[in-house]
C-alpha cells in the first residue's frame, strides 16, 4: 500500500495519508468534483491495515459536497475492522461555530471514532 500525498490547491486541502495510520487534511475543501478528490482517500482507509489511526483535520472551509464525502470517509474508516483505535483531532479557528457544529454532527453519527476539539488562532492561507 502506497502513501497518499496531495498538495493543496486554492480549493482542495493538503492530504497526507500514511500507511502507518497517520492521516492529515489541512486547508480548504471546495473542489469542483468532491468525489475525484475524496474517493482515493476513501479507498485508502478501506484497506488500511493498522491498529491505531490518528487523523488530524484542519479545514478552514468545507462545502456541502466535501462535508458529505468527509463523513463517508470517516464512516469507511470506522467500518475497517483492522483498526482498533481511531482518534480524530479536529482543529477549528477561534469563534468558528460552524466548524465545531460540523464536527459534532460527525461525532454523533460515529460510534467508534473519538473526537478531540482543538481551538487554534486564525488560520491564514
Amino acid at each position: 500500500m502506497n502513501n497518499i500525498s496531495i498538495e493543496a490547491t486554492n480549493n482542495t486541502p493538503w492530504a497526507d495519508f500514511d500507511h502507518n495510520g497517520l492521516l492529515k487534511l489541512d486547508g480548504r475543501s471546495f473542489p469542483e468534483n468532491a468525489s475525484e478528490f475524496y474517493d482515493p482517500l476513501i479507498e485508502f482507509v478501506k484497506v488500511l491495515d493498522v491498529q491505531n489511526v490518528y487523523f488530524d483535520i484542519n479545514l478552514e472551509y468545507i462545502n456541502t459536497a466535501s462535508s458529505k464525502k468527509l463523513l463517508f470517509l470517516l464512516k469507511t474508516l470506522e467500518q475497517n475492522e483492522n483498526i482498533e483505535l481511531i482518534q480524530v483531532n479536529w482543529f477549528y479557528e477561534e469563534g468558528d461555530d460552524d466548524s465545531v457544529e460540523t464536527a459534532e454532527i460527525y461525532d454523533d453519527s460515529l460510534r467508534r471514532i473519538r473526537f478531540t476539539y482543538n481551538e487554534v488562532a486564525e488560520i491564514n492561507y
